[in-house]
This record gives C-alpha cells, sequence and structure tokens, in this order.
C-alpha cells in the first residue's frame, strides 16, 4: 500500500471555504494601503542568510532556532524570509528607491521553524508597510492611524487594543540594558528557563516573557522610560498627542520591546484577547539605523507588518457569532436539462459574464437529474438559479428562481437578463 503524503507540519493548506475571507481581507488592505498613497513592491521569498544575521540579530530566537536555512549549488546560505522588512531594505538600496520619501507595501508568505498552534504556523502570510525618509512623528501616527482604519472597515475595531511604548536610541537602550542584567543576575534563579538563556544574549525580550513569576520579578526592575534619551522622550510625547488630536485610544505598555534588534524609538502592536496567547496581529516600530547598517545611507525607516492567518481568525470567529456574514462561492447557478438547453446555457451563461463581470456564475456541468443539479445550486450558495429546459430554449427564455429570497421563479427573456439580475441582486 502507498503511503499517502501529507503537507509539512505548520504548512497548511488554506481551503475554499477559507478564502473568502482571505480574498475580502486582501482586497480591503490593498485598497486601504492605495488610498493612502502606498506603492506595492514584491519580493523574493529566499535571500541570502546574512541578510538576516545582519538585520534581526544573530542572538535572536529567529536566527538562533527558527530560521529554514540551507546551502545552494554554489554553497552559499540561503535562507526563506522570517519576515519582510530586511528584504524590503535590501531592495530598496539594491534598487536605488533611497533619497525621497518613499512608502511602501508589499505581502506573502514567511517562514519560521516554530512549534504550530492556533494563529501560529511554520509559513504564515504577511502584509507589511514601510516608509523610508521621514523622520518625524507624524509618520508613525500615520502607520498607526492606517491599521486603525483598516480595523474599523473590517468591523473589529472593538476587538483590538493599541500598545505603545518607546524603547529610545541604541545608546540609551545599551545603558539600559546594563541595568537590567544587573538587576536579573543578582536574581537568576528566580528566572524561568528561557529567560535565563536570554539572559545575556537578548536581555530586553525577557521583558515580554509570559511567565507569571517572571514578571512578577520584573515589577520591581528597572523601567526603560527612566534611560530613554531626551530625542525619544520628546518624539513619543509628540506621537501621543497626534493620537490624542486623532481621537484614537491606546495604552502605553512599558514592557513591550519587539524582538528584533533593529528597532528604536517608538514600537506599537494591536493586539486582542479573542485569540487566546496568540493575541498580537499587527506589530511595528521605528528602525532608523537598519539602512545604513545594510550598507545604504542613513536613512529612517518604520514599519509595521500584520498576521494574515491570525486577522482571518478574529475574522471567522465573529462571523462564527453572527458579526458577520459568511459568503457563498456564488451569486448565480446555472442549471439546463437535456444537450440542446445543455448548449444554449452555455452561450448564454458565457454572455452574462460578458454583461456582468463581477457576478460571480457557476455552470453546472458533468449532468445530473433536475433535483440534483438544484440541490448543488442551492448548497453553492447562490442567490439565483437560471434555468433552462426545452420550454425555454423554444421560447427564448430563462427561467430565474429565487433560491435565498420569497419570490418564486419567473421566465426572463434573455436580452433582458442582465437587467432582471442586477435588479434581483441590488446592483447598480
Amino acid at each position: 500500500m502507498v503511503k499517502n503524503i501529507r503537507a509539512i507540519r505548520g504548512m497548511n493548506d488554506i481551503l475554499p471555504d477559507e478564502t473568502p475571507y482571505w480574498q475580502s481581507l486582501e482586497a480591503c488592505v490593498r485598497k486601504l494601503l492605495r488610498g493612502y498613497g502606498y506603492g506595492e513592491i514584491r519580493l523574493p521569498i529566499v535571500e541570502h542568510t546574512e541578510l538576516f544575521k545582519r538585520s534581526i540579530g544573530e542572538v535572536t530566537d529567529i536566527v538562533e532556532k527558527e530560521m529554514y536555512t540551507f546551502n545552494d549549488r554554489n554553497d552559499e546560505s540561503l535562507t526563506l524570509r522570517p519576515e519582510g522588512t530586511a528584504g524590503c531594505v535590501r531592495a530598496v538600496i539594491q534598487q536605488g528607491l533611497l533619497g525621497t520619501p518613499r512608502r511602501l507595501w508589499y505581502s506573502g508568505p514567511m517562514f519560521r521553524y516554530e512549534r504550530p498552534q492556533k494563529g501560529r504556523q511554520r509559513q504564515f502570510h504577511q502584509v507589511g508597510a514601510e516608509v523610508f525618509g521621514i523622520a518625524t512623528p507624524d509618520i508613525d501616527a500615520e502607520l498607526i492611524l492606517l491599521s486603525a482604519r483598516l480595523w474599523r472597515e473590517l468591523g473589529i475595531a472593538d476587538d483590538v487594543v493599541l500598545e505603545l511604548n518607546s524603547i529610545g536610541s541604541g545608546e540609551a537602550r545599551a545603558r539600559y540594558r546594563a541595568a537590567l542584567v544587573d538587576y536579573l543576575e543578582a536574581r537568576r534563579e528566580r528566572l524561568d528557563e528561557d529567560s535565563q538563556r536570554r539572559l545575556q544574549g537578548n536581555p530586553l525580550r525577557i521583558l515580554d516573557s509570559k511567565n507569571p513569576d517572571t514578571q512578577a520579578l520584573l515589577d520591581d526592575a528597572p523601567s526603560l522610560a527612566d534611560y530613554l534619551d531626551d530625542e525619544s522622550r520628546a518624539d513619543f510625547a509628540r506621537l501621543c498627542g497626534l493620537l490624542d488630536a486623532a481621537g484614537l485610544s491606546y495604552r502605553v505598555n512599558p514592557r513591550l520591546v519587539r524582538g528584533l534588534d533593529y528597532y528604536n524609538k517608538t514600537v506599537f502592536e494591536w493586539v486582542t484577547d479573542r485569540l487566546g496567547a496568540q493575541g498580537t496581529i499587527c506589530a511595528g516600530g521605528r528602525y532608523d539605523g537598519l539602512v545604513e547598517q545594510l550598507g545604504g545611507k542613513s536613512t529612517p525607516g518604520i514599519g509595521f507588518a500584520m498576521g494574515m492567518e491570525r486577522l482571518v481568525l478574529l475574522l471567522s470567529e465573529l462571523a462564527s457569532q453572527g458579526d458577520a456574514v459568511e459568503d457563498g462561492e456564488a451569486d448565480l447557478y446555472a442549471v439546463s436539462v437535456g444537450e440542446e438547453a445543455a448548449a444554449v446555457a452555455l452561450a448564454a451563461v458565457e454572455r452574462l459574464r460578458d454583461a456582468l463581470p463581477d457576478c460571480r456564475i457557476v455552470q453546472h456541468a458533468g449532468g445530473g437529474s433536475f433535483k440534483s443539479q438544484m440541490k448543488k445550486a442551492d448548497k453553492s450558495g447562490a442567490r439565483l438559479a437560471l434555468i433552462w429546459g426545452e420550454d425555454e430554449v423554444r421560447a427564448g427564455t430563462c427561467a430565474v428562481k429565487s433560491l435565498r429570497d420569497p419570490g418564486g421563479q419567473e421566465s426572463v427573456a434573455l436580452g433582458e437578463l442582465p437587467e432582471r439580475i442586477r435588479a434581483a441582486l441590488a446592483w447598480r
């Protein structure tokens, strides 16, 4: 017996009953980013491993444990991208896109070798937005307000909370890092195993530990806010003032640090309590030194990435509670009885597709009785069934039957069919 080949653990198929959520979300994101003046950039899935070591940081969990890295035939070390910012920075340097402010966005799969769980997979999808060449906090506010508008358009604004922090300049963070290590070294035996491992390599990540004993220990630890440089402090106050003026609520979280080495100054996350432990749906911040670090001229940068799987989970969670309407696979389902009727229906539906290009029409194929075809029409979620039989062929008409609303069935001349369908579906 031949053994079935299964998908790689943590790399999931996205099935047709799920893809309407993805398509709706992607369309909303694309329209919104375009409306804010962001141009799409499409980036390679594979990059040189050195790119991520230099940008993310060699002692981060991602680089140490989670990257999919391999040598190609030229013995070069390559990596499936674990995040999008580094590749975007590489692209703007390589393609000469710096020199004037740039607003860019991208989407696609990312890869990290993590323990799969709800909302966290080894292949996952992100939409990211990046801005280069603007150092002032008004662009920080724009990105945050853009994401807030997306939540409103998706109908999830009441289910997410914005958390903000400033992690200061590199120099300020180094001073704080030394003070934090001194404090925690004296209490090492009380730290959880993961935090003990991070203590020398990446101690700031201990601040967002989920271990309750470690969190209690941090209550008396030095505060990052006390070590901020004046510029970071002023920029953060200006950002908060801009968000206040826009009427956007937020929560300052002094332990929010983000997990990548390239961040500085503003960092932020949008979180929800509707998805359990994987509550962050969008996160980002400033990375003013990253372009120079990767070989470009000194250029300020800021961006965010949103996790598509988690957003889809949130949308489907709300839909299951009646807060959203699940979409069917079709608007119209075409049914025919007999070979002559099938040929007439096929040609008529093709003309209908020309007249109604945004209408989703499923043409029945594979034969079967009229009753079995109507069952499939109903199962498709279509609003209307279009029916051809001997009588319709002779009369040059189509029977239009409502599948969802009261109204029964009526006979419509083929020339009038597009207008009748527009009216029935309330299209303009």
